[in-house]
């Protein structure tokens, strides 16, 4: 008997539910749309559009690869983040809900400058930098990684979501000093790999197995990055920049100590929007 597209749809549901999938209804919509090449903000029509056996098949097929613990973000090739779309693949990590109130400061903190300049250390897909570009218009971006596939994605996403004029990738090497001639900016934003060694084979297996270990992996203690930022790169900022970080659950004082360190006031620590004290922030001083 011929399948329509919400038939397909309850069919995916009730798999992934039966799968223990914390979200459901969303993988089943998105596994949904993809597969049968729709518009997820249109399903008034799916009860209507009937669809050939393969296009079924196809859908399960992608339903398997989900329940096996392949991240449906890699299948679909794109995640939303902060309100706006992302491509992605398995070259950078998926974006998360979790580093969304980061984003959020950054823009707060652009918008109080004028024509402000942002570096976006480890990159990744660019969703930091890139949604900071986009939301404060006058706002430029620097996007540092040093990893050419990630620098592919921020340079696509940039250009898809029209800001390519106000984003610049840049090769880098995040544990090195900063290349010659980078200048100076108002904004320094990182979510850097914090992940320690004991850490990193507790991960889910849906990251342990599928994401980019080299944007997971920041050292025996998982704190090499913050080091290296700190001794390395915050130099760049002017007189009264803000630095902001995003860290490990359990990380967030030491890295604010790192900060203070190196001459910071107005250290703090502040919630990401599940209430773990993940984001570090400080003002730099005037330099010598």
């Amino acid at each position: 008997m011929p399948k329509t597209i919400n038939d397909v749809y309850m069919q995916l549901y009730k798999r992934f539910k039966e799968g223990n999938d914390p979200q459901p209804s969303l993988a089943a919509r998105e596994l949904t749309a993809y597969a049968c090449r729709v518009d997820k903000g249109r399903t008034a029509d799916w009860g209507h559009i009937y669809l050939e056996d393969a296009t079924v098949d196809y859908a399960h097929m992608l339903c398997d690869r989900c329940l096996d613990g392949e991240p449906l973000a890699y299948i679909l090739g794109e995640w939303d983040f902060y309100g706006l779309t992302f491509q992605i693949d398995r070259s950078v990590l998926i974006p998360r809900a979790d580093t969304e109130r980061l984003c959020e400061l950054v823009i707060e903190r652009a918008r109080n400058r004028v024509s402000p300049r942002i570096l976006d250390l480890c990159c990744g897909s660019g969703c930091i930098g890139i949604a900071a570009a986009h939301e404060v218009t006058d706002a430029r971006v620097t996007a540092v990684d040093s990893e050419d596939g990630p620098l592919r994605i921020t340079r696509e996403n940039a250009r898809r979501l029209g800001v390519q004029s106000r984003v610049i990738a840049l090769k880098a090497d995040v544990l090195a000093d900063p290349p010659a001639g980078m200048g100076e900016y108002d904004i320094l934003v990182s979510n850097p790999p914090y992940v320690s060694r004991a850490e990193i084979r507790e991960l889910d297996q849906s990251v342990y197995c599928y994401e980019p270990h080299e944007a997971l992996y920041g050292g025996e203690d998982g704190l090499d990055f913050y080091r290296a930022i700190c001794q390395r790169w915050v130099g760049l900022l002017v007189p009264h920049g803000i630095a902001l970080f995003e860290c490990g659950w359990r990380q967030a004082m030491d890295v604010a100590a790192m900060l203070e360190e190196s001459g910071f006031a107005d250290v703090g620590v502040t919630e990401d929007l599940s209430g773990v004290p993940r984001i570090v922030y400080g003002c730099a001083l005037m330099k010598p």
